[in-house]
């Protein structure tokens, strides 16, 4: 019997996922998840930046940005 190897998805098949279409659509996502990150930790001001920070982090990677 032939070897037949299994079919991967493209998103199987890369760790980072397609960049963005626009820095507009970057700033949108880390605004989203900076936001995310804001009502995880309870919604108490006062760390606006490092939540920030982290979310953009996270998207940088995401997207294997430097």
């Amino acid at each position: 019997m032939a070897y037949v190897p299994k079919k991967t998805t493209p998103a199987a098949s890369t760790a980072k996922s397609k960049k963005p279409a626009s820095l507009d659509d970057y700033i949108d996502e880390v605004k989203k998840r900076a936001y995310e990150i804001f009502i995880g930790r309870g919604g108490h001001p006062g760390a606006e930046i490092s939540d920030w920070a982290q979310a953009e982090k996270e998207i940088k990677a995401k997207y294997g940005l430097r």
